[in-house]
């Protein structure tokens, strides 16, 4: 698999922008109330990759006394992936209360490479970005010039979760890798119900346009699976690439409150 894949296949589901989405359509960040998201939680998810389970990834979003955001999401590979392609991603990123990044911490240990990228936003929208390469001991760092309220990954996928989109209308945002910020749409497609280790869920699934000379170059696409309840979970995430990565599915194998 190519570096940080189940990293991005797991956030990058919400990135999308040709325009700012107005922040009226977005419900307040500053904690859910009845039930409705945002809300400190623990997201646990089985990676599916060629049939077999390739891995699994956690992910813990968690206010701040400041009143922001903290997600730290961990990805480790399991079983025969671990002995072809070993990962170990510890990925940490702060946010205001509407989940714009504020910065990001990614320690990615994937087979032989071990790098540490940081973001950190600075005065007028200028975007720091610094990536060592703790093997070949070395830095890359650029800085970028972002529009407000620009969104990383994870951010980004919280954000879909406020979004409230019936089927066939699409929306969307401003997202950064730290090296480039792209327009990507997000689609909502059908209503679904969909069943995996006995449990069934109700879920409206959403299609995010991030290949094809987007934020990536190569084609594919990528579909989530939102519930259609007020917490909007993310339960199944899809990504279609063609040889020789093919499928790769995420379903959730646990949720549940924490405090924070």
């Amino acid at each position: 698999m190519r570096r940080h894949i189940l990293l991005r296949v797991i956030c990058v589901a919400a990135m999308s922008v040709s325009q700012a989405l107005p922040q009226s359509n977005f419900s307040s960040a500053s904690g859910g109330e009845g039930g409705e998201f945002p809300f400190a939680e623990r997201l646990v998810y089985r990676v599916e990759w060629r049939l077999i389970t390739a891995g699994s990834a956690t992910l813990e979003l968690r206010s701040t006394p400041d009143h922001k955001w903290h997600t730290l999401l961990n990805i480790q590979s399991a079983g025969v992936l671990s002995r072809l392609y070993r990962v170990l991603d510890v990925y940490n990123v702060w946010t205001d209360a509407k989940f714009c990044l504020v910065n990001s911490e990614l320690d990615a240990q994937e087979n032989k490479r071990h790098t540490i990228t940081r973001t950190s936003l600075g005065p007028a929208t200028k975007l720091h970005y610094e990536e060592k390469d703790l093997v070949k001991n070395s830095t890359v760092e650029k800085q970028l010039d972002i529009p407000p309220c620009t969104r990383e990954i994870a951010g980004a996928l919280a954000s879909l979760r406020l979004v409230r989109l019936e089927p066939g209308k699409s929306t969307a945002l401003p997202v950064t890798d730290g090296k480039k910020v792209v327009s990507v749409r997000i689609e909502s497609q059908a209503r679904e119900t969909i069943s995996f280790e006995g449990k069934k869920f109700q879920t409206t699934r959403y299609e995010a346009f991030l290949f094809d000379n987007v934020l990536y170059r190569r084609k594919g696409r990528l579909f989530v699976w939102l519930t259609d309840d007020t917490e909007h979970i993310p339960v199944q995430i899809r990504l279609q690439l063609g040889f020789p990565v093919g499928n790769v599915t995420i379903q959730l194998d646990k949720q549940e409150r924490i405090p924070g």
